[in-house]
């Protein structure tokens, strides 16, 4: 143990004097993790078989990181995963890479559930392996990211989204090495970073796949609810102004409260037919071990900055923003999406009506029901690009 101290301390050391990125490497163990609150498998798209990838797991490390209000974290690690390989083209540079963001208070692992893994990576599905270099974080404050549970607590840095696109882009340019992406897919927290990602780094991409997301900053009923969930940790004696010992109760009141919210009407209408369904629920939930109250409140206060609308007219790359019907985050009764990309000159706007296994805003942990539209969104962003592959 001493000597794995020692070996840690030398590493730091490293970290500041050459104030470079610094990675570990290992070949992931290919295990399906049962997902948590907003990655429940119902629904007439559950997919029955595995689909076995070539995975790999890294962890990058920023030395004194700086975040956008000023504070520091020494050293702040970013884990992620990659699948496939990078392809280049006649000058070198990596042209197969595709970023995909998870939502909030999940992670990579999020993203490789059976189903997804089925839907979306498998030979000769939209994101097969074997063709593209798909790479998935767990962003700040996710996973195996750093996060406020791993000691700091509430003296954790209080990141944004902005910093969390920010990190992506260094782990992605800096770190990899690659100096544009083919795509930008993300969900709900990673839709919305992918509308900042085109706002920001204009240039750095040929499309981006919104999903479940406005443009806009977050308002009416999403925002009342967020904050009903964060000011309810907040108020909680047993929060201990976070630096609480034990898990307090308004985490699982906030847990219930986010299923309740990020489920389908109809969805919840056919799962909880009577008080004993409800109270099975309930029980489920509040029974859940490897969350924490600090994690949570943070990964939801971290949306205040977010506003894409300002940014909009910036966007050079293809859009192709999709968006669930019976999602009752973004309805599209409001018209916001419509309205607000009016301005984009290359688009595509898709809402998926309600069908059998639509989950509302939870569809998006269901790719069965979409994966069509992502191959639509590779196909038009591809046709435009000019260049041939040999995949």
């Amino acid at each position: 143990m001493v000597l794995a101290a020692r070996r840690m301390e030398i590493a730091r050391t490293a970290h500041r004097l050459i104030g470079r990125w610094i990675f570990t490497t290992a070949m992931a163990a290919l295990t399906v993790i049962q997902p948590a609150w907003g990655q429940v498998g119902r629904g007439a798209s559950q997919v029955t078989h595995a689909v076995q990838l070539e995975q790999m797991q890294r962890e990058a490390i920023f030395a004194n990181y700086k975040f956008e209000d000023g504070e520091i974290l020494p050293d702040l690690r970013i884990h992620f995963i990659t699948l496939g390989h990078p392809h280049k083209d006649a000058q070198g540079n990596v042209d197969n890479a595709i970023l995909l963001l998870h939502w909030t208070n999940a992670s990579s692992q999020a993203l490789l559930t059976p189903e997804y893994r089925a839907a979306l990576f498998a030979p000769g599905a939209p994101l097969d392996t074997s063709r593209y270099l798909v790479i998935i974080p767990d962003d700040i404050g996710h996973g195996q990211s750093s996060k406020p549970s791993d000691a700091l607590k509430a003296a954790f840095p209080h990141y944004t989204y902005g910093d969390m696109v920010n990190l992506q882009h260094k782990l992605v340019m800096e770190s990899l090495g690659i100096r544009h992406l083919h795509a930008v897919i993300g969900m709900s927290m990673g839709c919305m970073n992918a509308w900042q990602w085109a706002e920001d780094f204009p240039d750095a991409m040929d499309g981006i796949m919104p999903i479940a997301c406005f443009t806009g900053p977050i308002t009416g009923r999403n925002l009342l609810w967020r904050r009903m969930l964060i000011d309810g940790i907040r108020i909680d004696p047993a929060w201990e102004n976070g630096n609480y010992e034990k898990q307090p109760p308004s985490l699982f009141r906030g847990l219930l409260l986010a299923r309740m919210m990020i489920d389908g009407v109809p969805a919840l209408q056919q799962e909880i037919p009577n008080a004993e369904a409800a109270e099975a629920i309930i029980h489920g939930v509040t029974q859940q071990r490897g969350v924490d109250a600090n994690n949570l409140l943070y990964a939801f206060d971290s949306s205040r900055d977010f506003d894409g609308e300002p940014g909009l007219t910036r966007i050079k790359a293809k859009v192709f923003a999709l968006n669930f019907a019976d999602d009752e985050f973004y309805r599209d009764s409001l018209q916001s999406l419509q309205r607000d990309t009016a301005v984009l000159p290359k688009k595509q706007i898709v809402i998926r009506p309600v069908s059998e296994g639509s989950v509302g805003h939870l569809s998006m942990a269901h790719p069965a029901l979409w994966h069509d539209q992502v191959s639509t969104f590779l196909d038009w962003i591809t046709s435009g690009i000019g260049v041939q592959r040999n995949w």
